[in-house]
């Protein structure tokens, strides 16, 4: 069984249609709280440490005392500490982006990450740049905030926004790959087929390596 942390419910029938998809085997528990992106964003996603302690607890131990095999964090502003606080717990966290971090060094040395909203920007950054040393290469990491298309998220118009973040990618110039910083954008993904970069987002990636981890 894996378990899922996120910080928006909008993730919870995306994760399983991957599942039903390429793990049809697995087993998902969700676990939403909206809250820990809000508190992340207003005072830093080291601030919110405690509350995603209890929160993989909850996770991982789920009702009736049954533990997953791991727990994936599919928001990028909290999963470096998602990942740090498990280490602590002893509870096996992936951050659904790391996989998507080592796909991007791979592919160049120019790497552009977009995100919508501003906080997801130091931790994506400083992921890249940490698969970039532990795979031996010089990359440069630039961002981009798409600001304007995270109030479509938040109304709800999913069309909306994931045209927004595709208009975005085709602004981007000098990549070598593109990172779709947060889960969400994954929908821009496929809008964008001229784009001659990999256009890289995480949650299929993401789940594949938790599912791994999970079933050991």
């Amino acid at each position: 069984m894996l378990g899922l942390l996120h910080t928006s419910p909008v993730h919870v029938p995306v994760f399983d249609g991957l599942r039903d998809a390429g793990h049809p085997e697995l087993e998902l528990r969700h676990h939403v709280e909206e809250e820990l992106l809000a508190r992340a964003r207003r005072e830093g996603p080291e601030a919110v440490a405690p509350a995603v302690r209890a929160a993989l607890l909850r996770v991982a131990e789920g009702r009736g005392g049954f533990r997953a095999g791991a727990v994936l964090c599919t928001c990028s502003t909290i999963g470096g500490v998602a990942e740090a606080v498990g280490a602590d717990l002893g509870v096996p966290v992936v951050r659904v982006d790391r996989p998507m971090a080592a796909a991007a060094v791979a592919a160049g040395s120019r790497v552009v990450v977009l995100a919508t909203v501003a906080s997801t920007v130091a931790p994506t950054t400083a992921l890249v740049e940490e698969e970039a040393r532990r795979a031996g290469r010089d990359v440069s990491v630039r961002a981009v905030v798409v600001e304007e298309a995270w109030a479509r998220f938040e109304a709800g118009d999913s069309a909306g926004y994931a045209e927004g973040v595709a208009r975005a990618v085709r602004e981007v110039r000098d990549a070598d790959a593109i990172v779709l910083a947060q889960a969400s954008m994954a929908g821009a993904e496929a809008l964008v087929p001229e784009v001659r970069v990999p256009v890289l987002s995480s949650p299929r990636p993401g789940l594949a390596a938790a599912a791994a981890l999970a079933s050991r």
